[in-house]
């Protein structure tokens, strides 16, 4: 009996009615939790609008009315999936079922609604950033709190350094307003710190009711939006009128479900110029090898991604993707074959692959995660003692621009995405939800529950449509 795992249940596919049933635990799985599910609050009409140019005369004064069709209806939902897939065996199929059969599955749209939950002139608003740095923390800040004054909010307050700054009595709150975060966008890095970890989520909560805040916005990654799911909780737990707002903040673009995340762009724009850099330095030399560490902890998008953008990549190696360095089939073998016939190779490697090669640190960050070895170091070495060895000359030039990529600044396309994923908080926390994160899917923004982004880090599918683009770019051979 072919049976799947959706959501809490399993699901029988001999079963005539499984794409009812499935299509009804969806969406209860990604039904967004709201106040009002445990407090007996009442709406009342918004207080943003987008006024039109042209004025009516209304009883001899001029009139600004409202646009029409400004706001997001209650109802209206996206596609989360929009291919439909004929067979299993399709590249980079999603299949639900044995047959692949198409279920549609729709989430809950973004945007401003007509009627909201609070009421701006009282609201305290907070904004963390949580994590690492990572281009594009200050447009969201900047954004969310121009969104916050257009709905007439006056008290915004910035925490410093992440959740630390909930519970380290020494950080006091920034004041937020349009004259501070004016021209933040123009540099990297966050206006309010970073740092990972936490504390009690029982000490977060009671510092959130301390200090009279009734939303929050946490932008951070997979770990974040964890701690943030449990905010939501004990505010619920206990009652308070408290809307937890996640925005989604993970260079590697390793969160599930989202088209990408804000900052990746900018990484993978970055990352041209260290490829650039190797691919020069290789060709310039005699039998010259450049090796290019790349961000991606668990997933390969930023290599895969950068890899297929400056087209001068000859082997991209990803966590996703077992290899072998030595052997007939082996990295070294394949650089051989380039030397020999092209006269020199560029390699680009995400910092996560080939853990299995390097020695284990055993030890963890802030945050929980693993620290990782140098794969990049690993593989210098390696490629330096193998050419000696078979009496090749070769010089291997090796850069890893980890630290300068995260410092920049937002590129055009993620100014844009932090820009609406800012003002997509506002108005989710105002229309009374709490407990989601805001994100971009098939190119349209969404609202989506927690604990539906968090179940796992979104990995590069070794069978997908671009990571096999990325091997007719690259012409690498299977290394495993």
């Amino acid at each position: 009996m072919a049976t799947i795992a959706a959501g809490n249940q399993e699901m029988d596919f001999t079963d005539p009615c499984w794409k009812t049933k499935f299509q009804e635990d969806f969406e209860l799985r990604f039904n967004l939790p709201h106040l009002k599910d445990v407090l007996p609050i009442k709406p009342r009409p918004t207080t943003f609008s987008l006024k039109n140019r042209n004025a009516r005369l209304v009883n001899g004064a001029n009139v600004l009315e409202d646009r029409k069709n400004g706001y997001v209806n209650e109802d209206d939902r996206a596609l989360l999936k929009v291919i439909r897939y004929s067979s299993p065996t399709s590249a980079g199929a999603e299949c639900i079922d044995p047959d692949c059969s198409w279920v549609e599955q729709w989430v809950h749209r973004a945007g401003p609604r007509e009627e909201i939950f609070f009421e701006p002139g009282e609201v305290k608003a907070g904004i963390v950033t949580c994590g690492g740095l990572c281009p594009g923390l200050n447009d969201v800040i900047r954004q969310i709190v121009f969104t916050l004054e257009l709905y007439g909010v006056k008290k915004i307050v910035g925490i410093q350094y992440g959740y630390r700054g909930l519970f380290d009595r020494g950080l006091a709150e920034i004041e937020l307003f349009r004259e501070v975060v004016q021209n933040i966008n123009l540099a990297g890095g966050s206006l309010l710190g970073v740092s990972r970890g936490g504390a009690d989520i029982s000490e977060i909560v009671d510092s959130i009711q301390a200090r009279g805040i009734d939303m929050i916005f946490i932008l951070g990654g997979n770990g974040t939006h964890a701690g943030a799911n449990a905010i939501h909780n004990e505010c619920r737990r206990r009652k308070m009128k408290v809307s937890v707002i996640c925005v989604p903040k993970t260079i590697d673009n390793d969160i599930l479900l989202m088209d990408k995340t804000f900052g990746f762009d900018t990484a993978v724009e970055e990352a041209q110029r260290a490829i650039n850099s190797a691919y020069i330095e290789a060709r310039s030399a005699y039998h010259g090898i450049g090796l290019v560490k790349l961000m991606g902890r668990s997933s390969g998008f930023i290599a895969m991604h950068a890899s297929l953008s400056s087209g001068q990549i000859d082997i991209c190696l990803i966590p996703e993707v077992p290899f072998q360095i030595e052997g007939p089939y082996g990295v070294l073998r394949h650089l051989e074959h380039l030397i020999e016939t092209k006269g020199s190779a560029v390699l680009c490697v995400a910092e996560g692959a080939g853990q299995d090669f390097v020695e284990k640190t055993n030890s963890t960050d802030a945050s929980g995660n693993a620290r990782l070895g140098d794969i990049g170091v690993y593989l210098q070495q390696q490629i330096k003692k193998h050419f000696r060895r078979i009496g090749v000359p070769a010089d291997v030039k090796y850069i890893d621009p980890t630290y300068m990529i995260r410092a920049c600044r937002a590129n055009a396309s993620d100014a844009v995405l932090c820009t609406v994923l800012g003002q997509n908080a506002v108005h989710g926390a105002f229309a009374g939800f709490s407990g989601i994160t805001v994100g971009i899917c098939n190119s349209h923004y969404v609202y989506l529950p927690i604990p539906e982004v968090i179940a796992s880090p979104r990995v590069v599918d070794p069978d997908s449509r671009m990571w096999h683009r990325c091997l007719t770019s690259t012409g690498q051979p299977d290394f495993n």
